[in-house]
């Protein structure tokens, strides 16, 4: 395979900005990529965390101009390579636009700053310029989620006159279709293109508004997404497509749904940095060692016989913490223990810190984020829970199986790609899996789990099982070279 210039252009990516499940992608794909002997450029703001996180960044570029509508806003280019890495990381910096506390949202009200089509119109315009101005022309250009929906939607309308861009192909990944870019229809006004391009039912329109996710869709010359039974799903219903799912279908040849990695570089119990006993298949002594200092943690009584059921989560309905309450107490009373690790909705804060009030010896919450505790929970617990209602692609299952604690999950997109449901009789299987969105549902797969965990023989077969999947990078990374190879042979046409 040729050798591609790929610009890898995302909202966030680890270590230098994170909220979800996106940046870990962004960190590692890129990476793998360039590993393959791909020439990558990773593309992100420069976000007041990472100003302050990363304060070596080399400033390269200064004064890209860009107008929104009557404003002009410039911005300065920073760098990094660093002699671990094969890719060069850009980041755009504007205090204006970046220079805040949160990435999306205004911490005092929870909801998005009201200016984030400017912010992630600025962003997009300001990549392209970039790459224009530097004479890097790339041969893909792969952008994330909404906030860089715009990369692909202007290479094919605003510019594609240029040969500078109109000759590179363009592929769009959905992570989330539940965070779409909708904004009201003066945004349109800000782009500079086509007014046919906001007709009704045009790339840009929906219901009046301007989507910016549902242009980079119809526009891109190929769609991923972040498992197959999503890619699935969102095509289906409007439960999942969360009103795209009609312009997903039109899109059903070029949509593809690619598995996400798991990084085992960094989780994995064999060689994990974070976790005070490193352990393997055979031989499980350092996760007993961990269970008890998971217990510690947790001030709680050393009940090693007892399963210790362990969570790490964004605290939302997605995440199935609306079912979940309905039979948190009814959970509690059994022989368990339960830990929680994870920030959100504040009613959920609320009821967290009264179980763990309330539940001493059986309950803890953590309410923040803290990545070494993540690693202790995932190398400590006996089960891992896992109820979320929609899952595009999940992490947690994939690095639960690697650290032999066993998966609770609902089986939807990325969830029932990975966990296969237990056979309760002979123990084959990797997880306890439910159907039903509904608390009963959930209560009885967390019933399954518990019952074999008292199954000691039949418990570490399917311990030992899951340890040994292997959901690396690697074959995930050759099917995206594919749908990129793919997106170049329908430009050639």
């Amino acid at each position: 395979m040729d050798r591609l210039k790929i610009a890898f252009i995302t909202p966030e990516a680890i270590p230098y900005a994170k909220t979800g499940g996106l940046a870990d992608i962004s960190g590692v794909l890129p990476e793998i990529l360039a590993g393959m002997g791909h020439d990558v450029k990773l593309i992100l703001p420069r976000y007041r965390q990472i100003a302050t996180g990363f304060p070596n960044l080399k400033k390269t570029t200064t004064g890209i101009g860009c107008r929104i509508k009557n404003e002009i806003y410039n911005a300065d280019i920073y760098t990094l390579r660093d002699e671990t890495s094969k890719v060069e990381i850009v980041f755009i910096s504007n205090d204006f636009f970046f220079n805040r506390q949160e990435l999306y949202l205004e911490p005092s009200t929870g909801r998005d700053y009201e200016d984030n089509d400017d912010r992630f119109i600025f962003f997009c315009r300001i990549a392209l310029k970039y790459l224009h101005q530097s004479g890097w022309q790339p041969d893909i250009y792969h952008a994330h989620d909404w906030q860089a929906a715009l990369i692909p939607s202007l290479v094919k309308t605003r510019y594609s006159y240029d040969s500078f861009f109109n000759q590179s192909g363009t592929v769009f990944t959905v992570h989330n279709l539940a965070y779409q870019g909708i904004f009201p229809p003066a945004t349109f006004d800000k782009l500079g293109i086509a007014p046919e391009l906001f007709a009704p039912a045009a790339p840009f329109e929906y219901w009046g508004k301007v989507n910016l996710m549902k242009s980079a869709i119809v526009l891109s010359d190929m769609v991923t997404t972040v498992s197959p039974t999503y890619a699935r799903e969102i095509q289906d219903t409007n439960e999942y497509g969360m009103g795209l799912e009609g312009v997903l279908k039109d899109r059903s040849a070029d949509l593809v749904g690619i598995l996400n990695g798991a990084d085992y570089q960094n989780w994995s119990p064999k060689k994990d940095k974070l976790i005070p006993f490193k352990y393997f298949k055979d031989n499980l002594s350092g996760k007993k060692k961990n269970k008890l200092e998971l217990l510690h943690r947790c001030s709680f009584p050393l009940r090693t016989e007892q399963p210790l059921i362990g969570m790490i989560s964004r605290l939302d309905n997605q995440k199935g913490f609306d079912i979940l309450s309905e039979i948190i107490n009814d959970v509690l009373k059994m022989d368990i223990q339960m830990v929680l690790l994870g920030t959100g909705e504040r009613k959920y804060h609320v009821m967290f810190n009264e179980l763990t009030a309330r539940y001493p010896d059986k309950f803890h919450a953590f309410l923040q984020f803290d990545n070494q505790l993540a690693h202790l929970i995932e190398a400590g617990s006996d089960i891992f829970l896992m109820p979320s209602r929609y899952e595009p692609c999940g992490l947690n299952q994939m690095y639960s199986l690697r650290y032999g604690t066993v998966p609770i999950v609902r089986k939807t997109g990325g969830l029932a790609d990975t966990v296969e449901d237990v056979n309760d009789t002979t123990g084959d299987g990797t997880g306890f899996m439910f159907d039903e969105y509904s608390s009963a549902a959930l209560m009885s797969a967390i019933k399954r789990a518990v019952m074999m965990f008292e199954k000691k023989r039949l418990w570490y077969k399917i311990v030992k099982r899951g340890m040994v999947r292997d959901f690396s990078w690697k074959k995930s990374a050759g099917q995206y070279l594919e749908v990129y190879n793919r997106a170049l042979t329908k430009l050639a046409r």
